[in-house]
Parts: C-alpha cells; structure tokens; sequence
C-alpha cells in the first residue's frame, strides 16, 4: 500500500463518509476471560460514542509505512488453503455476522497475546467502499466506481483504570474527588484485510499496525496470520549498524558513518519533495556505492554487502527511515554526548594531537557553559608580580 492509498481508508471512518453498520468486539481482561461481548449498531448510538469508535479504529491505520504499518504477505499455499486465511476471509465475506468465525478470531487472539497485564477491548468492524474512478488529473469522481472493495478493520486497546479527579456534583452544590472506572487507550495492535493496493483488495496481503515500532508482538502475528515475522524498525536499524561494524572492522570511522547518514537524509528529503507516495527503499549495493565513493577498498564494501545478506536475506530492498534517525546526529565519547543539527554534521572533524584521539568542533558565537553565555579563548594568566 502507499501513502495516498492509506490516507483515501482513512478518510473513511467519518460518521459520513463509511458504510460501518456494526461494531463487534469483547473485553479481555488479565487473566485472557472474556468480560463482556459488544455487538452494537452504529444508528442507534449516539453521535459522540459513534466517533469515539470510529477514531479508535481509525488509529489502527495511523503512523508511518515501514515503521509502525507493516505489510503482512500471506503465501499462495496460505491464500489457497490454511486455517488463518479461511478464518479471516470468513470474518470479511459474512460482514462479521457470523458469530462462531468472531468467537474462534477473538479465542486466537486471547491465547497468543499478553499486553503486559492490561485489560484490554478487541474492536472489529466491516466495511464496503465503492471506490470512486480516479481521473487524469488524479481527483477523485466518486458516481464513477470502479469496484467494491470490502474490508475488515480491527483495533486492539488497552483498557485502563482512570485517574482520580476534581468533580462537581450538582446535588451537593459542591466539588468531590470522582473517578471514571476504566479508560479505552489508543490501539497498542490492529490491522486491515484484505489490503487495499492499487485502490483495490489484496488478498494475499494484510496491513499490521503496531503503537511502538520495536514492539510488533510476534506472537500475535504466527498466531492470526502464521507467517514470518518482519524484522521491526529497531531491529533493522540495530542490523544495519551490526553489518556495518562486521563489514567495515576499524574503517568504520565517523567520516563513513557521516557520508551515509547525510546522503540517505538527502534520499529521504528529495522523496518527501516529490510526494511520491511509494515508500522509499534502496538497495544494499546502493549503500555500497557510498562506501565506495568514502574512499574504502572495493573488498570493506564487498564484506558489507555480504554481512547485510546475512541479516536481511539477499536482494534486500531497505528503508532509509529504518536505518537512521534523520532528526539527530549523536556522538557518544566515554565522557562525553555531543549532539548536532543533522545538517551540519560536517562540523565535526578528528584529529590526533600528541598521539591523543580528539573531536574537533568549531565553537563560533553562542556558547553556553549550564545555561550561562561564556566566551571562548585564550585563558587570562595570573599576573606576575613586578621585580624590586
């Protein structure tokens, strides 16, 4: 899916704009039972619970592609026959009416997922979208669908306990401490199936969402979709850096890591300029190349390129957002964190002065010292006392 893709099924979960007629779900609490099931019609709730659902399925679509969205790819053996596909195209193709798929979805996810003790509401709704034409001028001419496309959104939340508070109770005329029992959070987990690429369904793909990037709950994933789980955010980029250190050994200087950081930051800021709604990727052979034009031997690229294999399987297409962190620029010494605007990452320089390794980093105006503007030169001496 791309970013244009995601945001037209975002648009949907408006009062208005989707044609969601139910919301199905059960509340879990920490010992995996059922408290309670929610089987509720949208038209009879009231406006304000309408969009409270609908904002809370929503996030479950929210976030960056690559990091916190992931495409799930089921096999064609999977899509042709296997417990996990049936089980999610029943729960699509039945609208979510039948209630025996929802039972064996929701004992699934119960059994495989642990969310640090919380409580936690499972929320599932279906949809059908008549996907409007897209014209040449890429606007959308919603009396010209192309095609039906039906899908199942769900959202995991946790469920908290509130906090007490401050509240005024018209009867006494006066304020006491009150507290709502439990709280619905934001989804920690959710995800969409069939996914919607090329403006149309994918059976052979889901699209997983995780709150946290480093925590994709692989657990959760081998039990509602049983396939490889993806490598997340944090461990791609802690794999990056491990093919770094095993490929380049002691030329894995700060010169190397500056080059690749600014150049990839350049990948990204050039996508982002052209609106390209496909997520950016490269290829290891184009990291590589960097290393190459850095100045190291054809054999340090070659041992990368080789170590990346290794860690993400050959022909790897890798995503620069994952790799680094395009807002910061960090050198940690043993005594010392120096922190720079990543565009000005060049200001560093190394030197060796009397056999001693040093950071070298022009001061210029504006040095504080604690908050506390201070100068920067030569130290005063004392004065020497006059002669007799």
């Amino acid at each position: 899916m791309t970013a244009k893709e995601l945001s037209e099924l975002r648009r949907r979960f408006r009062p208005e704009k989707n044609a969601i007629s139910r919301i199905y779900g059960c509340y879990v609490n920490t010992n995996k039972q059922v408290i309670s099931y929610l089987d509720e019609s949208l038209g009879q709730m009231p406006q304000e619970e309408v969009e409270k659902y609908l904002t809370l399925l929503k996030k479950s679509l929210s976030g960056t592609l690559g990091r916190n969205l992931i495409d799930i790819v089921f096999s064609t053996q999977q899509v042709a026959d296997s417990p996990e596909h049936k089980l999610l195209s029943q729960l699509r193709q039945s609208g979510l009416k039948d209630a025996e798929a929802r039972e064996q979805f929701y004992q699934t996810v119960i059994n495989s997922l642990d969310l640090e003790e919380s409580n936690y509401l499972i929320l599932l709704a279906h949809d059908t979208y008549d996907v409007p034409h897209k014209g040449k001028d890429d606007e959308l001419q919603a009396d010209a669908s192309d095609q039906v496309y039906t899908y199942i959104v769900c959202a995991i939340c946790p469920v908290k306990d509130g906090k007490l508070e401050l509240g005024f109770f018209s009867g006494d005329n006066e304020f006491h401490s009150c507290m709502a029992n439990q709280i619905v959070t934001p989804p920690e987990l959710g995800f969409l199936f069939p996914a919607f690429d090329d403006r149309a369904a994918n059976l052979y793909n889901a699209l997983l969402y995780a709150r946290k990037p480093d925590q994709l709950h692989q657990e959760f994933i081998d039990a509602v979709f049983h396939t490889e789980p993806p490598m997340s955010a944090a461990e791609q980029k802690e794999a990056f850096r491990t093919a770094l250190l095993d490929g380049l050994e002691e030329d894995c200087t700060i010169q190397v890591v500056q080059a690749i950081h600014e150049q990839l930051r350049d990948k990204l800021q050039q996508h982002k300029e052209s609106k390209n709604p496909e997520q950016l990727q490269v290829s290891v052979q184009e990291i590589g190349d960097i290393l190459l034009d850095c100045g190291l031997s054809p054999e340090r690229a070659d041992a990368f390129r080789q170590a990346c294999e290794t860690h993400f399987g050959t022909g790897a297409a890798l995503s620069p957002d994952n790799l680094i962190d395009s807002k910061k620029f960090e050198i940690k010494t043993a005594d010392a964190t120096v922190q720079l605007d990543p565009d000005r990452s060049y200001l560093v320089e190394t030197r060796v002065i009397d056999g001693q390794k040093y950071l070298l980093l022009p001061a210029g105006e504006g040095v504080e010292v604690n908050g506390l503007s201070v100068g920067v030169g030569a130290v005063p001496q004392p004065a020497q006392p006059e002669e007799v």
